[in-house]
């Protein structure tokens, strides 16, 4: 086997790796943003799928529920990011995260980035629980 065809072996190894834990976390969101980046750039989707998920997200030094509070912090830092808060904000939940967990975090995120960004990712979770069916969230 040539270099040329080992590249794209491992090039699909990642990929394949990635979209199992992809799917396994994020289900249907995850594939609804690779179908999204096909006719734009697949190669970004390729990335996303093989980096992240497959040699990133894959790492069994934190379990999925970890990451996905990281990713929640991050991304309500960032802002802007709320499409990618959805896709995250519904993996957690799918990952084990409660909604007052997730909540919890959000507020938790405020006193490091603020009241503004910390609504903003508020209310995304508040969507999505919406559409499980998990509103109003109470404390145990």
């Amino acid at each position: 086997m040539g270099v040329a065809e080992q590249g794209a072996g491992q090039r699909q190894e990642r990929f394949e790796r990635g979209m199992e834990v992809l799917t396994r976390v994020d289900g249907e969101g995850g594939q609804r943003v690779v179908d999204a980046l096909a006719d734009i750039s697949p190669e970004l989707a390729h990335q996303v799928v093989a980096w992240g998920f497959g040699d990133v997200y894959s790492r069994p030094e934190l379990a999925p529920r970890d990451r996905q509070l990281v990713t929640l912090g991050m991304l309500t830092a960032l802002g802007g990011c709320e499409p990618q808060l959805e896709v995250h904000i519904n993996a957690s939940l799918n990952v084990g995260l409660t909604p007052v967990e997730i909540t919890e975090a959000l507020l938790h995120s405020a006193v490091y980035c603020g009241f503004p960004r910390a609504l903003n990712a508020t209310f995304v979770a508040k969507k999505v629980f919406g559409e499980r069916g998990l509103l109003p969230v109470t404390a145990n």
